[in-house]
């Protein structure tokens, strides 16, 4: 039992970091160990089981594989992600690897990310994302009408062809929503490529021309031509409403002073085509399968939506979906868009009692702690009810981080829930949805997805039902 006093915790310098004891190493096997290392979802709650909320895993002599950390309490979370004293900073494995895709506010280092973060914020404050509304139901009413005249649909490929619509009008001045199938298995293969090599013990040099690196090439070059097109239509017209292309292109370097280059513009497009769409895509998809197995949560939604009347939903409407909020976040508990949250140590730093040394590689598990039965009632169950303003009083703020925490939380988190919020109340004001599937198949190549199509049946609501 860890019987450290939790409040002496922060800022812990490197001289006191010494007086802690180091984390213990899981005691699993080597295949085990590399199962759950790679398994995002549940591969945290194995490791926790197997050796605490704070346990250290080593493939062999640091020189060759850094070490892994795991962490997953709400005390440990705080720690890794709520300080900005620069013990951590995204220098681990998958950040360097994912830096071939490009160099965004994903996997920037602290400083040059401080700058862009600075420039591109104004763009997703809650008052300006509430520009992108009509958008939003727009999409939703729009696509649940088309949904319904077919005996079946699979609400994974159909909520990205929505969040893609919802982003690319919104965001980049084009149509994306008819893109979704040519898009999505590009971008899902280089997001597998940069896991898959982050997370193995020993990798191929960066040179050698593997088959796998021929594939990546291809998929970056299949989203690369999208966003090149956006780029160059967004410079040939001033008038066109393409609002973070235009930011962009107004922002200039603070090394050099001049615009940012094509490239740059390029890099931190890819992050927003990947994070506008894949993730929320996602949780829309969950909330309603989820909701299409259970009428009874279904009907208050409708019920809900239905009290506004049949106008177009704006986000002055939002306050009064309380439901449908609270079924969004329990869809974000559920299937968290980030299964883990990854961090480096750049000293040796305490986290939950315990010393982890400079170097490691630090996973916190969001997707356990949003599942452990020791912070939720009965955690596997769908109950939107769980965050109504009585039951979530008193509730750790680090044990349900959906977008993140501390000061590199998820630059959308407004654009996401505002999109999901109206996407959904569009769709079940329009539809009434069945799950033909018990499961909701999860994967989790990069962030989490559905693992196979979601079929469901969609019929026109009927207005005395609603």
């Amino acid at each position: 039992m860890n019987c450290v006093d939790r409040t002496e915790l922060r800022g812990v310098s490197q001289d006191r970091a010494d007086r802690y004891p180091i984390a213990p190493d899981v005691p699993l096997r080597l295949m085990p160990r590399l199962r759950a290392l790679r398994a995002f979802d549940t591969g945290p709650g194995v490791i926790r089981q197997a050796g605490g909320p704070v346990a250290m895993i080593r493939f062999g002599p640091e020189r060759i594989s850094p070490p892994f950390a795991v962490v997953t309490s709400p005390q440990g979370a705080r720690d890794v992600l709520g300080g900005s004293d620069g013990a951590f900073d995204k220098e681990g494995q998958i950040h360097v690897e994912s830096r071939v895709l490009g160099v965004n506010l994903f996997n920037m280092p602290h400083e040059p990310w401080l700058t862009r973060r600075r420039a591109v914020q104004p763009l997703f404050t809650k008052q300006h994302v509430a520009e992108y509304a009509g958008h939003m139901a727009g999409a939703g009413d729009a696509l649940a009408r088309e949904w319904t005249g077919r005996p079946e649909i699979d609400l994974d490929q159909e909520c990205r062809r929505l969040t893609l619509r919802v982003i690319g009008r919104s965001v980049f001045g084009m149509d994306l929503d008819e893109r979704a199938e040519s898009l999505g298995p590009p971008l899902l293969q280089a997001l597998r490529f940069i896991t898959g090599r982050a997370y193995r013990p020993v990798r191929a040099p960066v040179w050698l021309p593997t088959p796998a690196r021929r594939q990546l090439r291809s998929s970056l070059a299949t989203v690369g031509a999208v966003i090149d097109e956006a780029i160059v239509a967004a410079r040939e017209d001033p008038d066109r409403d393409a609002p973070l292309i235009r930011l962009l292109l107004n922002t200039t370097d603070p090394t050099t002073g001049r615009p940012l280059t094509h490239q740059a513009i390029a890099d931190e497009l890819f992050a927003f085509v990947f994070g506008g769409h894949d993730t929320t895509a996602t949780t829309l998809a969950y909330s309603l399968w989820a909701v299409g197995r259970d009428p009874v949560i279904q009907n208050r939604l409708a019920t809900e939506v239905a009290g506004i009347g049949d106008r177009p939903l704006t986000v002055d409407d939002v306050p009064r979906l309380p439901h449908t909020v609270r079924v969004i976040h329990e869809a974000l508990r559920l299937c968290p868009p980030g299964a883990v949250v990854t961090r480096m140590t750049m000293r040796d730093t305490v986290v939950d009692g315990f010393r982890i040394p400079r170097g490691t590689n630090v996973l916190v598990g969001i997707y356990t702690l949003h599942r452990d039965p020791e912070l939720w009632e009965q955690p596997e169950l769908f109950d939107p009810d769980r965050f109504s303003p009585e039951r979530s009083a008193g509730r750790d703020r680090w044990q349900y981080l959906p977008f993140g925490g501390g000061p590199r939380n998820c630059i959308g988190d407004h654009f996401a829930m505002l999109e999901a919020t109206l996407g959904l109340a569009s769709i079940v004001r329009t539809a009434e949805i069945t799950a033909l599937s018990s499961e909701f198949p999860i994967d989790v190549p990069f962030t989490t997805t559905a693992a196979a199509p979601v079929p469901a049946r969609l019929s026109r609501r009927h207005p005395a039902t609603a």
